[in-house]
């Protein structure tokens, strides 16, 4: 008999990799182990096949034999519960990106990739410049997925800094320039009520500069602003204008730019033949704020956690009709002492991705962007 089998997310994985946050409805299935075995060699089969897939298909494909009659039971089982549709009368049938994220959630595992595979990436990125690393790894991630790779690249208040440098642009503004440890470059105009002598504002450089070295933007902020705290009516005038110049510097838009460094891997996949799909998708991701948000809210702390860490959506979730049959995978790169991630780093492709092998690579590009970008940082 086929006994019903509730798959719960919070049981323990018999993987190494973990399994993605998919942002939209939570869906808790209740599935017969038939269904969760149709519904598995399904998605496999329009993974491989790129189209719908016929009974007689699955009849071969299901590593238990069933009769007709048993196929047609478990499909009508799940299109009545939203878990898979047809193209049209006559076609096969085709996941629905619910029956996706309940084969990603509970029927998926994830194997840590290979250690060949790793070799590959980590000789990719050998003697590549930080400041190059983000293009690098969506080039990396786009040819060996064959999805469109993609990297939020580096926002500059996450970078530990090497040094400050006032340098006097008028009387009434100084330029700060701090430089990162992966050779960043973040300048900021300061306005000031009163001109500074050279020599006054060359010994308020030299504090600031020995409270920059090793601390972010943030951590430089929240560290002249203790300060200060601490020693209220304590300091003398050199001091406070430290203060000042030091927490305008910090001030400013946080940054972040969307590095694709190829689109060539995601001409290859059929659902993209069509030149003018193709046209508005890469015209969705040079203007779509709301993708942009989304990334944003991967790469930021998540309840209280270092990080959110990988991250999955589908369809609507990605707010733009031109990415609605999309799926994106995404994890935030950095050190999880820091609060917050330094950027994220994934990809975009048809929601017929092979998530068993992308989920494993974009987990692991992560933590080699991590390596690399914080390669040397003081702890």
């Amino acid at each position: 008999m086929d006994t019903p089998r509730f798959f719960n997310a919070s049981e323990p994985s018999r993987t190494q990799v973990a399994k993605p946050t998919i942002h939209g409805p939570s869906a808790q299935p209740q599935l017969s182990d038939r269904q969760a075995m149709v519904l598995r060699v399904l998605v496999a089969a329009y993974v491989g096949q790129a189209g719908p897939v016929a009974s007689t298909t699955l009849s071969h494909l299901i590593p238990k034999p069933l009769s007709p009659a048993s196929i047609r039971n478990t499909l009508a089982a799940l299109h009545e519960a939203g878990l898979i549709d047809k193209a049209h009368a006559s076609a096969g049938r085709v996941p629905t990106p619910l029956g996706l994220q309940v084969f990603v959630d509970h029927l998926l595992e994830l194997p840590d990739l290979g250690p060949h595979q790793q070799r590959l990436l980590d000789r990719a990125l050998d003697g590549i410049d930080a400041a190059e690393t983000p293009h690098q790894a969506s080039h990396l991630l786009s040819e060996h997925t064959r999805q469109l790779g993609f990297v939020v690249s580096p926002r500059v208040e996450r970078l530990r800094l090497q040094s400050l440098h006032l340098v006097p642009v008028s009387t009434d503004r100084v330029l700060a320039v701090l430089v990162a440890q992966n050779g960043g470059v973040i300048q900021r105009v300061i306005a000031i009520r009163h001109p500074l002598p050279p020599r006054e504002l060359e010994r308020v450089g030299q504090l600031l500069a020995e409270r920059v070295v090793g601390r972010t933007l943030v951590g430089l902020r929240r560290h002249l602003e203790d300060e200060r705290e601490r020693l209220r009516g304590k300091a003398d005038d050199l001091m406070r204008r430290v203060w000042a110049l030091g927490l305008r510097a910090c001030e400013g838009e946080p940054s972040a730019d969307l590095v694709i460094a190829t689109r060539i891997a995601l001409l290859d996949q059929p659902e993209f033949s069509d030149p003018e799909r193709i046209r508005g998708l890469f015209v969705a991701l040079e203007t779509n704020q709301r993708l942009l948000d989304l990334l944003r809210q991967i790469a930021r702390a998540d309840s209280g956690e270092a990080r959110v860490g990988l991250a999955m959506s589908l369809g609507k979730e990605l707010g733009e009709p031109s990415l609605c049959d999309c799926a994106l995978v995404a994890v935030p790169y950095g050190a999880p002492a820091e609060s917050g991630a330094l950027g994220v780093l994934g990809v975009i492709g048809p929601q017929r991705m092979d998530y068993g092998r992308v989920i494993p690579l974009v987990s692991y590009c992560s933590e080699l962007v991590t390596r690399k970008l914080l390669a040397g940082s003081p702890p």
